[in-house]
């Protein structure tokens, strides 16, 4: 039987595992204030659904959010799914088998899709949106394999997009609208928030992450699963720690249910309890 991988990552919120890799590392936090409205406003247009955010590039947005979220009703709603998907040549018949059950171990497969309450959403940050193309493709084709609904499927699945801001013109370019799959699903299931150019470098090219880029040629490599040493990934770990205890904090809580009220979601139940959570202070 083929066992599922992921990369490891450690869990910032309880942080119980760090010990003593966070010595001497300081870290400045150039682009929270953006961070925290970017993280706002992908919570509210999530739709009150599970949340995954697709490779690494929003690593931040994630650890903001998983920070702010802790001791609320939703500290389950944000996840992590390691994922890469960017090749020239179709995927192996063993490739497929073990994303398949990597996606699985994560909590994503056609039969959970199916039968799920709530909408699952994929965020990331997105330039030409050929990592949303391929997910979805393998989606498609495994929820055909399986004999899965797909016409109650197609309901639950939402796209996130996170792009670089720019002035708007009736003739701006928009990834989605290049996307023909984005047809076979309704209107709604295809959302975008918008941040600055100089987060959305950093965070897409520049920033150190702390787990590898997810690609085929790791799916099945189980040495993932061992934490890397380094300089650089300590200092990505202290990075990541800090947006965690910052979303933690009660200005950060109470700056995004501020967002979060602007917002045209807000309307719904969902969304205000929420809010109200947020405000209450710091678990």
């Amino acid at each position: 039987m083929t066992t599922p991988h992921r990369p490891f990552r450690w869990d910032l919120v309880r942080r119980d595992q760090l010990g003593t890799l966070l010595d001497g590392q300081e870290v400045a936090l150039d682009y929270l204030e953006p961070l925290i409205e970017c993280a706002a406003k992908v919570l509210a247009r999530s739709g009150d659904g599970a949340l995954y955010f697709v490779g690494r590039s929003a690593d931040s947005i994630f650890d903001v959010l998983s920070g702010a979220l802790s001791g609320t009703s939703r500290s389950d709603r944000v996840s992590l799914l390691p994922f890469s998907y960017r090749f020239e040549k179709p995927l192996l018949v063993h490739e497929v088998r073990q994303l398949r059950i990597n996606l699985e171990a994560m909590g994503i497969s056609p039969y959970g899709l199916a039968r799920r309450a709530r909408p699952i959403v994929f965020a990331d940050l997105v330039y030409g949106g050929h990592t949303f193309t391929h997910l979805y493709g393998f989606l498609r084709d495994w929820i055909a394999y399986e004999h899965e609904t797909w016409d109650v499927i197609r309901l639950k699945l939402r796209f996130l997009g996170i792009t670089a801001r720019k002035k708007t013109s009736p003739s701006t370019w928009r990834w989605w609208q290049d996307a023909d799959w984005t047809d076979e699903l309704p209107r709604s299931a295809i959302t975008n928030v918008s941040i600055p150019g100089t987060l959305w470098d950093y965070l897409g090219n520049s920033q150190e992450k702390i787990a590898p880029s997810f690609r085929r040629t790791l799916w099945a490599d189980e040495t993932v699963t061992a934490p890397r040493r380094s300089e650089k990934v300590a200092h990505a770990l202290a990075e990541a720690v800090a947006y965690v205890e910052q979303g933690r904090s009660h200005p950060t809580r109470t700056a995004i249910a501020r967002h979060l009220a602007t917002e045209p979601t807000f309307a719904q139940p969902w969304l205000r309890t929420l809010a109200l959570e947020l405000r209450k202070g710091s678990p």
